[in-house]
């Protein structure tokens, strides 16, 4: 007999049942002739007892203990599945000598677990800044980048950063408040334009100095451009600089065709100038920097691309398999919207989604059959994702809250 201590725990195990398994640590522990050999594959050798000694855990070794006298590895449900596999890759076991039951059970949790790890990972990751203070020290203005880094980046290190922060949540809303109201009727007049032009500019300069302030703070200019944050805010004070220039083209080009008398480039500047003031909106996407829900709900949307992708998929095929059927059968009834399958296309995707505008319907008793179908399998398809999206925004909003209270 093999004597074996695991972590103050005896074993016996016969040598003729180890040889039987040459592949693994105590297989070639009882093949060895060697002893340098021998004692390369344990922790300790005692002389007086003739123990191989293994600083490993003796409650799971007991299932290795098993496998060997029985030949099946069993995997208990109470395991950690890291801690089992580590363990049973240093014994030399592979995981194919289990039940083909219990492997599957055991592969689902392992896989639940390192999706579990990840998704915290990740979690952690997102409220994480992708600088911190650490990174300024020895570098040029150190101390001073750093304070306008907590001030801008930190809402939790001082009054005036919180201070800040609400304020560059209030000029987004007045943002677009203001593009809202410049819509009205009421408010094109020369007063209301007015105000609305002072309002933009007040906006404007706060989130160009808040864009310079971040630029200022950054220790890595590569890592800043490719922060989608950052490119945001870009995007939110890009409108304003291009709209005066624009303007400022158009009252120059406007003396030149004048001139010789040509005023269509001049309306199709009007048209690219009402383009990049439609940009604006995207303002709006900066509340995602300070919303917890918003974030929350950008995360659940990356980490469920595959079930909206497929989710998008099947309302494609329904869109091009009732389109077809509809025209096949409404498209002999005079007067019919269904004059082809594209024509059917907009029937189909609003039927699907169960809103339903009325503005194109069957006629024939067949048409309104395949539309109760079309309508039926969209109740199914809509609704069949929207448990899953709910309750890991759920989770991951709680999650996201948890580690912004922890910080």
């Amino acid at each position: 007999l093999l004597n074996i201590n695991v972590g103050g725990k005896l074993f016996q195990i016969a040598y003729k049942v180890l040889a039987q398994y040459p592949i693994t640590r105590l297989g070639k522990l009882a093949l060895y002739t060697d002893p340098v050999k021998k004692l390369q594959l344990c922790d300790d050798y005692l002389v007086q007892k003739n123990e191989y000694f293994f600083d490993r855990d003796p409650s799971i070794f007991h299932y290795i203990f098993h496998f060997y006298r029985s030949g099946v590895l069993w995997v208990m449900d109470e395991m950690c599945p890291s801690n089992f596999v580590e363990e049973i890759e240093y014994w030399g076991i592979h995981l194919k000598y289990s039940q083909r039951c219990c492997r599957i059970l055991f592969e689902e949790k392992r896989d639940e677990l390192s999706e579990y790890l990840k998704i915290e990972k990740e979690l952690e990751a997102e409220l994480e800044p992708l600088e911190s203070g650490a990174q300024f020290d020895g570098k040029f203005l150190g101390q001073f980048r750093k304070m306008v880094w907590n001030l801008i980046e930190n809402p939790y290190s001082s009054v005036p950063a919180k201070i800040i922060a609400v304020m560059s949540s209030f000029f987004v809303l007045i943002s677009i408040v203001g593009m809202t109201l410049s819509t009205v009727e009421e408010m094109k007049n020369k007063t209301g334009k007015m105000w609305m032009e002072q309002m933009e500019m007040i906006c404007a300069i706060f989130f160009t100095s808040e864009y310079l302030m971040r630029l200022i703070s950054s220790s890595s200019f590569k890592n800043f451009l490719r922060a989608a944050f950052n490119a945001i805010d870009l995007v939110a004070i890009l409108p304003f600089y291009i709209q005066i220039l624009f303007e400022n083209l158009d009252d120059g080009d406007m003396q030149y065709h004048e001139e010789l008398h040509k005023v269509e480039n001049v309306s199709k500047l009007g048209k690219v100038l009402k383009l990049i003031k439609l940009m604006r909106i995207f303002r709006i996407l900066k509340l995602a920097r300070h919303s917890t829900g918003l974030r929350a709900f950008s995360f659940t949307m990356r980490q469920c691309y595959q079930q909206v992708c497929c989710l998008l998929l099947f309302i494609a095929m329904g869109v091009f398999t009732f389109s077809a059927l509809i025209h096949s059968v409404e498209h002999d009834v005079p007067g019919t919207d269904f004059t082809s399958i594209p024509c059917a296309w907009w029937w189909a995707a609003v039927s699907l989604s169960t809103v339903g505008y009325g503005d194109t319907v069957p006629d024939t008793i067949l048409g309104r059959m395949v539309a109760f179908v079309c309508i039926s399998f969209g109740i199914i398809l809509n609704g069949m994702p929207i448990s899953i999206l709910y309750n890991k925004f759920s989770d991951y909003y709680a999650k996201l809250k948890a580690h912004e209270m922890s910080q």
